[in-house]
């Protein structure tokens, strides 16, 4: 059954207690500020054992019934597309209740009406939001997904990301953070490089839940 089937039961979205406001009108990025419908903050149990990383919100629909998205509900990992299929996965994974998602940049970054991949500066601006974030939650597990959340990850420990896809599915040591990552495929890509990976969907969840505790 595909992910996105409609008869496919619904995965849950935290409730608002659960919205974890760090700095509740940051201005670190004023372009940002400029593209930006709210503050996609993360959201999820403290205590919770995977901690699950995106790369920054998108558009969003805000005429949708649920998933309008984290740049107009201001909670991370709350779109149609990628909010819901993570949300799914990681409740077919057996954590449904005990995951706490978040991005590593919290604002929309905006080019033209949709999405543009946010800046080095941009990144470098929000990682101590990230960083308290780790410090608050203390996973067993951070599951950073796509690329560019695992750059913005392993920049805590000086390192750079020449070939994601040799790190998908991998556990990595980050002693600076004193956590374990375990990227996994940016929902929006996987199907192109599920495949590549030589995984059919059972099998790239298999080699997912091998990772994790």
């Amino acid at each position: 059954m595909s992910s996105d089937d409609p008869n496919d039961s619904e995965p849950s979205i935290s409730h608002p207690t659960e919205r974890h406001v760090i700095e509740s009108d940051c201005t670190r990025c004023p372009n940002l500020v400029d593209s930006r419908t709210c503050i996609s903050w993360g959201n999820g149990p403290l205590d919770a054992t995977l901690f699950v990383i995106g790369e920054a919100p998108g558009a969003g629909d805000p005429d949708a019934d649920i998933w309008k998205g984290g740049n107009h509900t201001g909670y991370a990992y709350t779109s149609r597309h990628s909010g819901r299929r993570i949300r799914r996965l990681v409740a077919d994974l057996g954590y449904d209740d005990d995951a706490y998602y978040t991005n590593a940049v919290k604002c929309f970054p905006e080019a033209d009406g949709s999405n543009r991949e946010p800046t080095p500066e941009e990144r470098a601006n929000c990682r101590t939001h990230l960083e308290t974030e780790l410090d608050r939650v203390d996973p067993e597990i951070v599951i950073p997904t796509g690329k560019h959340a695992t750059t913005t990850l392993l920049a805590f420990e000086d390192r750079t990301v020449d070939s994601f896809l040799e790190l998908v599915c991998k556990r990595i040591e980050c002693p600076t953070l004193g956590v374990t990552a375990v990227p996994i495929l940016h929902p929006s890509y996987q199907e192109v490089w599920q495949s590549r990976l030589g995984y059919d969907d059972e099998e790239y969840r298999n080699a997912i839940a091998a990772q994790l505790p």
